[in-house]
């Protein structure tokens, strides 16, 4: 086989990966820093298994379930303060894991790049709390996820919504022990560029940062976030409108070919439940806002349903609706608009200092 689909279109899912048999399926990295899977025909028999579990070529049954949303914050402050929003997500992930279960997430690694990885202890769940505006490696997650769940093992898989699907076409059936959360994407920053802004910091600060967080709230609050850069002996707070790296995503000049014309963008979602901030919450009902964060929670699926019922004791939430979501998060249906610039971009980015690149396309 020659190829699995156009890279155009590829999401960087890497179901073919870990679906294929002899392991023929390799990663190669374009210019602009994503992966994309590349077919060793050496070892390639030609099952075409690759193809079969695409989520791109061949489509998911759609969800015909009705979508309940609601507006939620963690009653835990602690909890809401370290993580992105309103916190719901480490209310889902305890209840997976006192049941024995198993959570799969994002986290930096020891290089500051964004890998899904699994934890068994809720004292591990710190990792994975908070927006990684990278896209992450996702190895043979996928296999893991099946090896817990045929050893009946709880399981919540959180990714975007592209790894979410590609997770269930590479199972190719349902189990009653998987549990699945995606977000609300705006699309995924490049890798390459991360690293590359990782040097850029270095040069201004001596050091590789040794931790970030991209939504630090507890100065200025959620709608007025700071990336907060931690060094040996330095911790430093930039607005999210004065950070360069933030600025790129936002501007779209980084992003995956794949999501300027996303086939994954649409309400009705595979996963059992769909978190994001809920922008725009402070005018539709000013009382329930507060600068802690507020969660936007889609509930896709009778399990997301079962997820929420045992969950809401330690919520405080109230009733909303779809448009009010859609309002403040139009990229839940709708892929971001490209900029023209992108392709001059990576181009320069291959020799210019990252100092040159901030000045030219952020002026």
């Amino acid at each position: 086989m020659e190829k699995i689909l156009p890279k155009k279109v590829c999401s960087g899912c890497m179901a073919c990966q870990n679906i294929c048999p002899k392991k023929a399926i390799k990663i190669e990295y374009e210019k602009d820093g994503f992966a994309y899977p590349k077919i060793d025909n050496s070892q390639c028999i030609d099952c075409k298994l690759c193809q079969k579990v695409c989520p791109i070529l061949n489509k998911l049954e759609e969800n015909t379930n009705e979508i309940e949303v609601y507006a939620c914050k963690n009653k835990n402050d602690e909890a809401r303060m370290k993580s992105s929003s309103g916190g719901v997500f480490t209310l889902i992930a305890e209840r997976i894991l006192n049941e024995n279960g198993v959570v799969f997430g994002v986290k930096f690694d020891e290089n500051m790049e964004a890998m899904h990885d699994y934890v068994e202890k809720i004292e591990d769940l710190e990792k994975f709390r908070g927006s990684k505006y990278i896209q992450s490696k996702i190895g043979n997650t996928y296999q893991q996820v099946k090896e817990f769940l045929n050893k009946r093992r709880k399981v919540l898989f959180t990714g975007t919504p592209c790894q979410v699907e590609g997770l269930l076409a590479y199972l190719g059936r349902e189990y009653e022990n998987l549990y699945t959360q995606d977000i609300i994407c705006h699309g995924v920053p490049s890798p390459k560029v991360w690293r590359e802004y990782l040097a850029y910091k270095k040069m201004q600060i001596g050091e590789y940062p040794k931790n970030v967080s991209f939504r630090k709230k507890d100065i200025l609050g959620w709608r007025n976030f700071q990336i907060h850069y931690k060094y040996s002996n330095l911790e430093e707070n930039v607005h999210h409108r004065d950070d360069a790296y933030m600025n790129l995503f936002l501007s779209n000049l980084d992003l995956r070919k794949s999501c300027y014309n996303c086939q994954f963008k649409k309400i009705k979602r595979k996963s059992d439940i769909t978190i994001a901030d809920f922008w725009g919450i402070n005018n539709i009902k000013p009382e329930f806002y507060d600068e802690k964060g507020v969660s936007a929670i889609l509930i896709n699926s009778q399990k997301g349903r079962e997820v929420f019922d045992a969950i809401k004791d330690n919520m405080t939430y109230t009733k909303s609706n779809l448009e009010q979501v859609i309002k403040g998060n139009p990229v839940i249906s709708k892929s971001v608009e490209y900029n023209e610039k992108r392709e001059e971009f990576f181009e320069d980015l291959q020799m210019a200092e990252f100092d040159s690149l901030i000045k030219k396309y952020l002026a």
